[in-house]
């Protein structure tokens, strides 16, 4: 069956809009679905450059990781990206196992607008290190858009402060209106900023990471030499790269504090524990508990809106 979707040939140019073949649902637990609504998420621009750890390499392809879709029988559901086909397309081939179905009159353009920027901060919070009320938690990177949502998640998973720390100033200054106690501006003045986090964010208990790299780097021996106990633990919860793949940690940070550091993502949680935890996401993102700016666009226009640059705080959702 032939469809419309948005086709990445090379890696190294934006995906266009073009005819695509469709496959034929493999068996009983694979249907296809009318496409509603699909995010344009930072993992799914590295997933179609090819840079992401899950790449195959395989081309052509069809970009995505999630959306939302409406089945033959008319039911909407939010849905995980089959391995055959991406959902940047009119129609695509899900898996029902990795599918929920959404509450009527949902509103399909939030969900799949939040779903993946919340669910890092979501299931690193209840499945990787569960938080326990009360408990503070510094988010590194917390003006971008993942990082702006996890200060929300923080806050609706019982945490009892949150700090925000990042680089651009005016996202900075609008993060205590979604639940950020204190901020912490990230400089190029690595000593003015480390005593800055010391400052506000020594005692945490939690860390959670969008940028790894040097800001990574400096941020854990900052926080770790202020911290008054040591023998508390610190649990560092990294999550994105985008300051860079690498960092450089030296071994005392290691031996000289209860410090531990551990990944959540793709193979570090199963997919059944993500699966687990749509629903209740789900739910948070359709009653209004998580705030999110979403700005559709038509799937006819992929090209364009992939080479804008976003807006701040805006995801981009792609409408067929």
């Amino acid at each position: 069956m032939d469809i419309h979707a948005a086709v990445v040939r090379s890696f190294d140019a934006p995906p266009r809009y073009e005819a695509f073949d469709l496959p034929a649902p493999s068996d009983e637990d694979h249907a296809v679905v009318e496409v509603l609504a699909v995010g344009l998420h930072p993992r799914v621009r590295s997933g179609a450059a090819g840079s992401h750890y899950t790449s195959t390499g395989s081309l052509p392809m069809v970009p995505g990781i999630d959306g939302v879709g409406r089945l033959a029988d008319g039911r909407a559901v939010y849905f995980v990206a089959d391995d055959v086909l991406g959902p940047m397309a009119n129609r695509t081939v899900i898996d029902t196992r990795r599918s929920v179905a959404l509450p009527v009159g949902a509103d399909v353009l939030k969900i799949a607008a939040a779903m993946n920027p919340a669910m890092s901060a979501w299931v690193a919070l209840r499945r990787r290190v569960p938080i326990e009320p009360g408990q503070s938690v510094l988010i590194l990177g917390a003006t971008g858009s993942a990082g702006q949502m996890a200060v929300q998640v923080a806050k609706r998973l019982g945490a009892g402060r949150v700090v925000g720390a990042g680089r651009d100033k005016a996202r900075l200054d609008a993060l205590p209106e979604v639940g950020a106690d204190a901020t912490v501006a990230l400089s190029e003045d690595a000593d003015a900023t480390a005593a800055a986090l010391a400052d506000a964010a020594c005692e945490v208990d939690l860390v959670i990471d969008y940028l790894w790299g040097k800001p990574a780097s400096e941020a854990m021996m900052a926080l770790l030499l202020a911290r008054s106990d040591r023998s508390r633990a610190l649990n560092w919860i990294q999550i994105g790269s985008m300051a860079g793949p690498t960092i450089e940690l030296p071994s005392v940070a290691l031996r000289s504090a209860n410090f531990r550091l551990q990944g959540n993502g793709q193979g570090a949680v199963s997919t059944r524990a993500y699966l687990a935890e749509l629903p209740s996401l789900i739910e948070e993102i359709d009653n209004g508990g998580l705030r999110v700016n979403a700005q559709a666009e038509p799937l006819t226009e992929v090209e364009r809106a992939w080479t804008t640059p976003e807006v701040p705080g805006v995801r981009t959702v792609l409408i067929p």
